[in-house]
């Protein structure tokens, strides 16, 4: 691989505290074989090295790439019909979703966030069914689309083993239905339903197959508490212990997962986890709208990460998470988009800005909200570090990968921006998919001028079209009708679920008023 010098009138390095980033003026990062060797003024290393090829310019600004922390599909659940309901309706309306060409789908959102200055993400995979050559299968062509455009991607298959559809064991709720449609439903979970030693034997194949490849990693993801039992989660713990390897957990997105876990352990969700041994830097949990005070201090204490998915929460009526509460107890905590942004696509740079306004809760004490270098530590040192690939990426530094974008200066400042304006500030507030001008992920560049380099964009996007206007296969229908047979149903189990939740419509609350 060439070496080349990435130049820009300003290298932002990495976040030195909430409110100061390590910047270095008229600077460039010079980096060989795809690993930074070193940054400094521009005149001294292009002295230094000049042959190097060089990018960028005095109008560039430098920056670490961003790290998409929670992501699951292509083709958002709304373009698939599934509209914004509440999390558990939601969970039932997925089920009339059609079968999409996974390679083209993973595709479609990876053009999205490398054009929004992604350049690494957490695929939670999941909806694939035995047995576990398909699964594996299924597992290659997500990974291979991650490969083919260039991304840094962190996989892992989801494992569940239980209450596949309410808060309640599936032949319990079975036994609500209608005779037809409990025959039906049973048939449905049958075919959702991976023995556990299967998802560990992916596991390990999925480890040994890509082990050489520096721009994929492979993790562990226990759905959900209500989703796992504790022989599951076990395994996941020694699973982990075992190979070192990462984990991320859904966990208290709502109302009614707190209840459940209330039913379940007697008590708290996370002391559950920590009483398995879950808990700890291995360990993020994504979330986590409906931690309690004494919950945020458990994570806090054990070192567990926190991935925030504002716009999902938004969308699906789960509440705002106690953000400000993370921050102030130290928690290391990243960014997610989910299925899609508060737009319905992958723009991280919007995501950016929703984290920031969202959690600014009335008064004047400036520590009491986000700050711009903090919400973009999030979605790069952060996002990186709950991924297998640590402290290889998220920060420009020597000995890291060369993971990095070239952001245009003029597109944030046009017509006109103080000159006291930060820069991170100027960045968070003002950068859209247009001010990425290139996107380079270990030293290559993915993307340039909105243009791919590995990959033609709009043939896959054709493709993927294409395949979508065919009519709906017997299968697709059966599911489609059986969704909505049983969407009364679900309605109805929740409905009667805790008075607590019933009608409940949760609204952010200062957590030093909990």
């Amino acid at each position: 691989m060439a070496d080349s010098l990435i130049r820009g009138g300003h290298v932002v390095c990495r976040a030195e505290n909430r409110h100061q980033a390590h910047i270095v003026a008229d600077g460039a990062v010079y980096q060989r074989d795809g690993v930074i060797f070193e940054i400094g003024a521009w005149q001294d290393l292009s002295a230094r090295y000049p042959h190097a090829e060089v990018l960028g310019s005095p109008d560039a600004i430098v920056s670490p790439g961003f790290v998409n922390g929670h992501h699951h599909v292509g083709l958002t659940p709304f373009q698939l019909g599934s509209p914004d309901l509440p999390l558990e309706l939601w969970l039932g309306s997925r089920i009339a979703s059609r079968d999409v060409d996974l390679y083209l789908d993973t595709l479609y959102s990876a053009f999205e966030m490398v054009a929004s200055g992604i350049t690494c993400v957490q695929h939670l995979h999941g909806r694939v069914g035995p047995p576990l050559a398909r699964m594996s299968e299924a597992a290659d062509k997500v990974i291979g689309a991650y490969r083919d455009i260039g991304m840094r991607v962190s996989y892992s298959f989801g494992v569940r083993d239980q209450n596949r559809l309410v808060y309640e064991a599936d032949e319990a709720f079975a036994q609500r239905l209608p005779a037809g449609l409990a025959a039906e439903f049973a048939e449905w979970i049958k075919g959702q339903s991976v023995p556990l030693d299967d998802n560990f034997a992916l596991f390990e194949s999925l480890r040994q197959r890509y082990q050489d490849d520096g721009r994929v990693g492979i993790q562990l993801a226990p759905v959900n508490l209500h989703w796992c039992s504790d022989q599951a989660l076990e395994r996941v713990r020694d699973c982990s212990e075992r190979h070192d390897a990462p984990m991320h957990m859904h966990l208290l997105e709502t109302m009614y997962q707190k209840e459940y876990a209330n039913r379940r352990t007697g008590g708290s969700a996370v002391e559950h986890l920590h009483r398995l041994g879950l808990l700890g830097p291995r360990m993020t949990l994504g979330h986590g709208v409906w931690l309690s005070e004494a919950e945020i201090d458990l994570l806090a204490e054990t070192g567990t990460h926190l991935c925030t998915n504002a716009s999902s929460n938004l969308r699906l009526r789960s509440g705002i998470a106690p953000l400000n509460r993370f921050h102030e107890r130290g928690i290391r905590v990243c960014l997610g988009l989910d299925e899609a942004g508060i737009n319905d696509d992958r723009d991280m740079l919007q995501e950016l800005r929703l984290v920031l306004r969202l959690h600014r809760v009335p008064g004047m004490d400036e520590d009491d909200v986000p700050t711009s270098v903090q919400v973009f530590q999030m979605a790069t040192e952060n996002g990186a570090h709950t991924t297998p690939f640590g402290n290889r990426i998220g920060t420009l530094e020597p000995g890291k990968a060369a993971d990095l974008l070239l952001i245009d200066r003029h597109s944030l400042a046009s017509p006109y921006l103080d000159a006291d304006v930060p820069l991170v500030d100027a960045i968070v507030h003002r950068a859209r998919a247009d001010s990425i001008k290139l996107v380079m992920v270990g030293g290559e560049v993915i993307l340039r001028d909105g243009t791919f380099t590995r990959i033609d964009r709009q043939a896959v996007l054709d493709e993927l079209a294409a395949s979508l206007k065919r009519p709906r296969t017997p299968a697709e229908n059966q599911r489609k009708t059986m969704s909505r047979a049983l969407f009364p149903h679900i309605r109805r189990f929740y409905a009667d679920y805790c008075d607590a939740c019933a009608g409940h419509s949760p609204f952010y609350r200062d957590p030093r008023q909990w």
